[in-house]
């Protein structure tokens, strides 16, 4: 038997949430922690019988998949989000690996974007720590760019993989993008200076990186819509935080 939990966060993803259950179908304890949804995520999360269905509220990514994890059975966690697929090879590994506590296991990604697989703009077999065991260690706070805290801790990468359907339409890169920035900003404001200059410079260093340095354009028009994406990301995030710290100085002098 599996000594590994799954636990996800999750709002409105219905249109995938499917696929992740059906690659979780091995797991004796899936946590699905839902914040919100009103598309059919809860009623499709509902028809697993290994589902641990919790209804709670979204306070930044950090601090919520700690919640998570917390209403987890067994002390191993492995963070997957509901676009995510674990693949065979990652799946017999968490069967038959003796894991170290005092190690956090490191999964290649697969990103597709729909069903085509994207083998450049940096989104290429990255190595992301998804797997830990929660009476050692946990995520650190932040809203955004949350990560497992790793002092004094090693890091090992595990067999196999997690395949990564992030975005179905170029809606979702829109949504996302939105969001995303929305919560840097927040989590930043006070603490980072920005401008209207540093907003456009790093969108336009965010696209150069992503089509040309990262090879994008490799990738066809999948290539040009993620690089684009990343250039409005970084323009949002930046000048959302300059009119935050604006509208905070603006608090203060009055």
């Amino acid at each position: 038997m599996m000594n590994v939990t799954a636990v996800m966060i999750v709002k409105n993803g219905a249109r995938t949430i499917r696929k992740t259950l059906e690659s979780l179908r091995e797991f004796d304890d899936v946590v699905v922690y839902d914040n919100g949804s009103s598309d059919g995520t809860v009623e499709i999360a509902r028809e697993y019988p290994n589902i641990n269905l919790i209804e709670g509220y979204f306070d930044g990514f950090g601090t919520t998949k700690n919640r998570a994890a917390s209403f987890a059975e067994h002390d191993w966690v492995l963070i997957i989000d509901s676009d995510e697929v674990v693949d065979e090879v990652l799946l017999k590994a968490l069967q038959s690996k003796i894991l170290d506590p005092n190690t956090i296991y490191i999964v290649n990604f697969l990103a597709f974007y729909k069903e085509i697989e994207i083998r450049h703009c940096g989104w290429n077999n990255q190595k992301i720590r998804r797997l830990y065991n929660k009476k050692v260690t946990r995520f650190n706070d932040n809203a955004v760019h949350e990560n497992i805290i790793d002092e004094g801790m090693k890091k090992e990468p595990i067999d196999g993989n997690m395949k990564h359907y992030s975005y179905m339409s170029i809606s979702d890169f829109i949504v996302k993008l939105d969001r995303y920035s929305t919560l840097f900003a927040t989590d930043n404001v006070g603490k980072k200076s920005s401008s209207p200059a540093k907003a456009f410079f790093n969108g336009l260093y965010s696209f150069f990186r992503t089509y040309i340095l990262k090879r994008g354009f490799l990738d066809g028009y999948a290539g040009l819509i993620i690089a684009f994406s990343h250039m409005a990301t970084n323009f949002y995030k930046y000048i959302k935080l300059y009119e935050m710290n604006l509208e905070q100085k603006s608090k203060r002098g009055n």
